[in-house]
């Protein structure tokens, strides 16, 4: 049997609950400058995410033919821009010709990646909180490394510190180990392969595809950076992040509540062309066997186990 529905179906079941709620059809009219969060996405998705001129991760909504002509969103009719090509589009400076035929080709679509976003870290300490677990360093009068999470000797999180520079160091790999997000010493960029990135203020947040998170940070300069959901996926180890602990899928390996203070090395996956001291370290452990569901559920049923 046919369950799906239909368009007259599906627009009398509305009609019937908007009767119910006391809503009046014409105060579902767009009436407020806000986008609504679907049609952002579809905008962020065909430009790339980013500036359609110059690809920076840092951008505006931009209504191509002017909110005051438009008073409404419709995806097609916006796009992205940055605070400087924004500022140009509502001066003049900028054409609308020169907007809609770099819209058609946006910048980050051509290049496949975005454009570089430096960010500002600096000093002689650092913090990365992950999980609910704390990592701090302090400079230690040589070049000092940290790496919260490192598998096969690839930091997938870390900081260099020397001579007063801090950089942040992290790489975000999909399951087949392409790489999404890098930060090569404070310098950001990304693929535009996953399905969504949104980068609201100071948190970046990439989706895979649809109902598939794959990672949430925030940059919290000049010294500090947070993840409090994410996947890390590299050569067959999925690490999860969750707000209150990092959970290793492939054995089961729950990390909470730990504080690692001047520890060079976190939780060390692999083996290691250089030695590195980590508060837990795991030479051999089985690669791409590992249940994310049956993980996450065994996390809940052991908690609810030892619960006071």
């Amino acid at each position: 049997m046919d369950t799906r529905y239909s368009e007259s179906r599906f627009s009398s079941i509305a009609d019937n609950w908007t009767s119910k709620l006391g809503i009046k059809m014409s105060d579902t009219k767009c009436n407020s400058r806000n986008i609504p969060l679907p049609i952002r996405r579809k905008v962020r998705q065909r430009c790339g995410c980013g500036c359609i001129i110059c690809g920076l991760p840092l951008w505006e909504y931009h209504h191509i033919y002017g909110w005051a002509n438009a008073q409404e969103h419709k995806a097609a009719e916006i796009t992205l821009l940055c605070d400087q090509h924004h500022r140009e589009a509502t001066t003049g400076l900028l054409t609308k010709e020169q907007i809609l035929r770099a819209n058609r080709t946006p910048h980050n679509l051509k290049t496949g990646q975005s454009s570089a976003l430096t960010l500002s870290y600096e000093g002689d300490s650092c913090e990365v909180h992950i999980g609910g677990n704390f990592f701090t360093t302090s400079y230690s009068g040589q070049p000092t490394e940290s790496i919260p999470l490192m598998v096969d000797g690839i930091p997938l999180v870390g900081f260099i510190l020397e001579d007063g520079h801090l950089l942040l160091n992290i790489i975000v790999f999909d399951r087949f180990n392409n790489i999404v997000l890098r930060i090569v010493n404070n310098q950001l960029f990304y693929s535009v392969s996953p399905w969504d990135i949104d980068f609201s203020g100071s948190t970046i947040t990439i989706r895979e595809k649809p109902l598939h998170f794959l990672t949430r940070i925030t940059f919290e300069p000049p010294n500090k950076v947070t993840i409090d959901k994410g996947r890390f996926l590299c050569n067959g180890v999925e690490i999860l992040v969750q707000s209150d602990y990092i959970l290793v899928t492939n054995n089961n390996m729950l990390v909470q509540g730990c504080s690692a203070f001047n520890c060079h090395g976190g939780l060390i996956i692999g083996s290691t062309a250089i030695p590195i001291g980590g508060f837990m370290h795991f030479q051999n452990i089985d690669r791409y066997l590992g249940d994310t569901k049956a993980s996450l559920a065994w996390v809940e049923s052991t908690r609810e186990e030892f619960a006071d």
